[in-house]
């Protein structure tokens, strides 16, 4: 039988009884909460705001519609003792407490008052410098083991010290007059002040949903108090993403169905600016000769034309340029994937032995991984200058050396590397190689050393040479590497744009063989405020990225499978 005066039995049904009594003030909340959010949620949808765009205004509603939603489906479940009501709840006052408090910032200026302490920072400093001081006196209190009573006395001298100094750097960053000032502001409206009330409801009320006695009291399981507190954690990353990267990537998508300019209002469009980019015309020729606009359809602009068993074809799309820039990105991404990855096994294999001082070339190697990439191409352009660059000096000390033999005579070719079309995209795509070679080289070399040594030993009993073990035993045993970097290899190439945008002036290049596809979408965005026409621009870009990692995929597990059935 339980022993109903054991302390711990008391105390347990005492906290019982207070998470009842809170439970039935928690109760009225939630229903409050959800009738004002879905009164708030009417508000919004009926009634425009001149300093709201309608679109975050719809934003709005829907937000704080939900979390009245919430609230109202929670009452049932809470009045069960149903888990999964008591999540809800907790969800809906800690995302309003997030965001009252945010606003709340925002009405007493305080992300203002950040960037003025960050002006004055510089003032509190040599008390910071004293606090650390105060820090490590407290630690020589460990010096006095067998003295308890000055060890005492030093740790507190450290701690006076640390608090003096501390109220002191405050004082020098001019925190002072600004709690002052965000007080002044708290108390002379009553939106700040009614939002504060708020906030500190919403946060009281979402730690009486997590609390463990709350838990105990809804018979949470240990996995489920367990779920909770991860997902607690996680909670900053996981809203950052929402809001950083989810947001703006759903609005993105709203934005490319529309004719907008960035500024003004938006005009609805549907799938106009995706018929745009994709629409191409392919027609037949009389003649080699005849023009294209006499047989493409209307708007379309001659793209490309061939001759196919005696047959003219002349090919015509609405967005030449687009197709342009798709061309160089393939163009780029296949150099650069032939010379990024086959290089870069080569030297991580031969890094890979014990030779003195490897581990300084393994630095060297990725030292321009990590460089700046402006940084890098304004080196790069110096190296190509036609004039005073180093790879043409080196060019034309080579093509003298040559014109010493007898019967050589060779033209000092002085190639113009960034201001021909036929050499333009090349430059761009050594210096990417360059670049990522390294990169590519430490991952490979990551790779090599996770295979044991025992199988190289295995094959050198049995006879096999260096080139028969590097084909049977380092790339079968690497496919899960390789693969790896063939696929971020590719999705980085697709989407260069650093590199050109810093290297070429203008950055498309002579007669836009330079010109990318990611190059294009900022060149549509935000030179030309075609913001509705550049996202569908990058959606369709995200479409090609995500097909042709798909294959890859594919063809990775493809390729599993077989090795598997064999």
């Amino acid at each position: 039988m339980e022993d109903t005066y054991s302390p711990s039995t008391y105390k347990s049904r005492a906290a019982r009884a207070r998470t009842a009594q809170w439970l039935q003030g928690a109760l009225l909340w939630q229903g409050t909460l959800g009738m004002v959010g879905l009164g708030a949620a009417i508000v919004l949808l009926r009634e425009p705001l001149a300093s709201i765009p309608d679109a975050i205004r719809y934003l709005l509603a829907f937000l704080v519609g939900a979390g009245g939603i919430g609230s109202l489906v929670a009452l049932p479940l809470i009045q069960r003792l149903d888990h999964r009501g008591r999540i809800i709840a907790l969800t809906v006052n800690y995302l309003g407490f997030l965001a009252a408090l945010f606003y709340e910032f925002h009405l007493l200026g305080i992300y203002k008052g950040i960037d003025a302490l960050a002006n004055t920072f510089a003032q509190g400093l040599p008390y910071l410098g004293l606090v650390i001081v105060g820090w490590f006196i407290t630690g020589l209190a460990e010096r006095y083991p067998h003295q308890p009573q000055r060890a005492k006395q030093v740790e507190q001298i450290g701690y006076g010290l640390m608090v003096v100094f501390g109220v002191l750097a405050l004082v020098a960053v001019g925190l002072v007059p600004g709690t002052v000032a965000v007080l002044t502001r708290l108390l002379s409206a009553p939106l700040p002040m009614g939002l504060a009330v708020a906030t500190a409801l919403l946060g009281l009320m979402s730690w009486f949903w997590w609390r463990e006695e709350t838990g105990l009291y809804f018979s949470a399981t240990v996995a489920q108090t367990e779920m909770l507190n991860g997902y607690l954690l996680l909670s900053p990353n996981l809203l950052g993403f929402l809001i950083f990267f989810a947001g703006p990537l759903i609005f993105s998508l709203y934005v490319s169905f529309t004719d907008w300019s960035a500024f003004g209002d938006k005009e609805w469009v549907g799938l106009a600016n995706y018929q745009k980019i994709l629409s191409f015309d392919v027609a037949t020729l009389e003649s080699p000769t005849q023009r294209a606009r006499e047989v493409l359809a209307a708007r379309h602009i001659e793209l490309t034309r061939f001759n196919v068993m005696g047959q003219d074809i002349v090919i015509g799309a609405q967005d030449k340029l687009f197709w342009i820039a798709l061309r160089n990105t393939f163009m780029f991404c296949v150099l650069v994937v032939l010379l990024s990855v086959f290089p870069a096994l080569i030297l991580a294999n031969i890094l890979n032995s014990k030779i003195p001082g490897m581990k300084f070339f393994r630095a060297i190697y990725f030292l321009p991984s990590v460089a700046a990439v402006v940084g890098v191409a304004v080196i790069w352009n110096w190296l190509y200058n036609s004039t005073t660059g180093f790879i043409n000096f080196g060019i034309s000390n080579l093509v003298e050396m040559l014109n010493q033999l007898p019967g050589v005579a060779l033209d000092d070719p002085r190639v113009t590397w960034l201001s021909n079309s036929d050499t333009a995209l090349l430059a761009i795509v050594v210096m990417s190689a360059w670049r990522i070679v390294g990169f590519n080289t430490v991952l490979f070399l990551a790779g090599l050393q996770g295979i044991s040594r025992d199988i190289y030993e295995a094959a050198d009993v049995d006879g096999a040479n260096d080139w028969r073990k590097f084909r049977s035993i380092t790339i079968p045993l690497l496919a899960p590497t390789t693969f790896f970097v063939v696929t971020t290899t590719v999705i980085q190439a697709l989407q260069i744009f650093d590199e050109v945008f810093v290297l070429m002036n203008p950055p498309a290049g002579p007669n836009n063989s330079t010109l990318t596809a990611v190059l294009y979408l900022y060149q549509n965005g935000f030179q030309r405020f075609e913001v509705g026409y550049a996202s569908a621009v990058a959606w369709v870009l995200f479409l090609i990225i995500f097909i042709v990692t798909a294959i890859q995929f594919r063809v990775q597990r493809t390729g599993v499978d077989a090795d598997s059935a064999y």
